[in-house]
């Protein structure tokens, strides 16, 4: 783990280039849709929503979903996906919780897919959940299990190797949030270090408020 934050910006152009990291996506918005029901009455925030794959995998059944990101380069590609589609139902916000952004607004539904491990400070962003949440809503958050720190190669701007998914199920339910379930929503195989390859696995934990 690496206390440097990693440059999204530099990475923004070229991030939607790895077909694997589409595919996982794909396969963490089809675990949401399982898990909760997708109307066109949603109003949805995308926390961490990077170039917007996940936003543009959910947008198509929802009301509106905001897509929320610390790197304005991330956030540029989705705004050009927006523009390129003439869509009128996705919105984007620079946010940076690490320079006391706050958020804002009332959500059906939050989702954060692979950004968890890329916070510092669980408790804070899980009590700002909490607080723009409506009553009855969903917070749906994807992340890798504990990976021994194996899966990224470049490690600035990761602060958590994984996530044990009991303690992090105790973390939301401490913020408020109730009806906790756990799912395997992915599997990827791909290389690590020192040669040989290993599958990973990332969970998909939903709560209500």
């Amino acid at each position: 783990m690496n206390g440097e934050k990693r440059n999204f910006d530099k990475a923004a152009a070229s991030w939607d280039a790895k077909p694997e990291r589409v595919r996982l996506v794909k396969d963490i918005a089809q675990a949401i849709a399982g898990e909760v029901t997708l109307t066109p009455s949603m109003d949805v925030l995308d926390f961490g929503c990077g170039t917007g794959l996940l936003t543009m995998q959910l947008q198509p059944f929802v009301h509106c979903i905001t897509g929320v990101d610390s790197s304005q380069g991330m956030l540029d590609v989705l705004q050009a996906k927006i523009k390129d589609q003439n869509l009128d139902n996705v919105k984007t916000c620079y946010l940076d919780i690490e320079k006391n952004g706050v958020l804002e607004g009332s959500y059906n539904l939050i989702v954060s897919g692979m950004t968890f491990h890329h916070i510092r400070e669980i408790k804070p962003l899980l009590n700002q959940f909490s607080n723009i949440l409506l009553p009855a809503g969903h917070l749906c958050i994807a992340d890798l299990d504990a990976d021994d720190g194996q899966f990224h190669e470049n490690k600035d701007g990761v602060f958590h190797s994984g996530f044990d998914r009991e303690k992090l199920a105790g973390l939301i339910r401490e913020a408020g949030f109730r009806d906790i379930r756990c799912r395997t929503a992915a599997k990827l195989t791909k290389p690590v270090h020192g040669g040989g390859s290993r599958e990973f696995t990332v969970f998909l934990l939903t709560s209500c408020r």
